[in-house]
């Protein structure tokens, strides 16, 4: 009996010894191994007062606004010297030409698969032009929800605002990237209404990278968004010279008193920045050594003043405000009115132009929002 006990217990042994073994000798799994090699690269383009930014990983690429009309052959070219025949996203954070006027030229050279904007209509010809160019391609613009997420090869994309408010650069997509531990975070042209709106929403927005909201505007990047944000860079699309008084004094200050390194594509031309899941390095085409708050204490917050700080009254009337009209009643509403949630998909028509417009097209303002 006791030699039976003494085999079932070396019978033991062997088998711990053989699973010891085994863990010693197992080798990486082979999807953790090709993850360390993969690299995020995020390109600024200089595009004057305009915004363009071409994100990379894995093969797969994204293209978030494109500038001006006028910019249209420098996207396409940028398509073609890179050899994007297709993208995977592109999105047109808002209405505004400086953002969405040259992605028809982008998508004369690639296709795309998935095209994203806060409405679906625009009375703009440069927003009429990208719509024709996606549907070109046999896809639909869509309007992408609040929270929702996609991948971009390793990288996972969310989509934290849009349409937060009916004002056409609060309507901005906000969109937030994250790649290992590392993060981008792209504002559109978002201003303080829809920052403070991210802020209640209690969402995960630190980031290593901040796209200055609104070419530096006062409206955008306030105190309290970069303490949240807690960037370790920024980088500002804006145009030499501009009569908007872009970036502004009080923006460059606030960036300054947060230490945070800061790129300008006035100054220093496209910006380039690579992740590889850790670090973010940056690569700037011209005068890497730019002095980038130079300006703190110049009269561009009297300019901006001047200026409105917003675009001029002819381009605004041209864009058009987001209005939600509502066929079978009539009425037409801002989007974030409580009664456009209660509205029928079949009865609900997104409409981008000015209040005339809608009027003359036979609707009436509706008497809760007041638009």
């Amino acid at each position: 009996m006791k030699e039976e006990r003494n085999k079932t217990w070396l019978r033991k042994l062997v088998l711990i010894a053989l699973c010891l073994t085994l863990t010693v000798v197992s080798v990486p799994c082979p999807a953790q191994a090709a993850a360390s090699d993969s690299k995020l690269e995020v390109t600024f383009l200089d595009l004057g007062q305009a915004d363009a930014a071409l994100i990379q990983c894995d093969g797969h690429s994204m293209l978030i606004d494109g500038g001006n009309a006028a910019d249209s052959s420098k996207m396409y070219t940028v398509m073609k010297n890179r050899k994007i025949t297709e993208l995977d996203y592109v999105i047109g954070t808002h209405a505004h030409e400086d953002h969405i006027g040259g992605l028809a030229g982008a998508l004369n050279y690639a296709s795309v698969k998935t095209a994203y904007a806060p409405v679906t209509t625009c009375d703009s010809k440069a927003f009429q032009n990208f719509r024709k160019a996606v549907e070109k391609h046999g896809v639909s613009l869509t309007v992408p929800q609040k929270d929702e997420t996609f991948s971009l090869g390793s990288a996972e994309c969310k989509i934290l605002a849009v349409n937060s408010e009916s004002d056409t650069n609060n309507t901005s997509i906000v969109l937030r990237i994250t790649f290992g531990d590392t993060s981008f975070l792209f504002t559109g042209d978002a201003e303080r209404e829809t920052e403070q709106a991210i802020l209640s929403g209690k969402q995960d927005i630190q980031s290593t990278v901040l796209k200055v909201g609104h070419h530096g505007s006062e409206s955008s990047t306030g105190y309290l968004w970069l303490r949240e944000v807690m960037p370790k860079y920024a980088v500002i699309s804006v145009g030499k010279d501009n009569s908007y008084g872009h970036p502004t004094d009080e923006v460059l200050s606030r960036l300054r008193d947060a230490e945070v390194t800061t790129f300008r594509t006035d100054m220093q031309g496209d910006i380039s920045c690579v992740s590889d899941g850790k670090t973010v390095e940056f690569t700037v085409s011209r005068n890497k050594d730019a002095d980038v708050f130079a300006s703190v204490g110049s009269n561009s917050t009297q300019r901006a003043a001047e200026n409105n700080a917003t675009e001029p009254a002819a381009k605004s009337e041209s864009v058009g405000q987001n209005y939600v009209l509502n066929t079978n009643t009539k009425k037409f509403h801002i989007p974030t009115c409580r009664s456009v949630k209660q509205m029928k998909d079949k009865n609900k028509k997104d409409f981008c132009g000015s209040r005339e417009e809608v009027i003359a097209k036979g609707y009436s303002p509706c008497k809760i929002c007041n638009p």
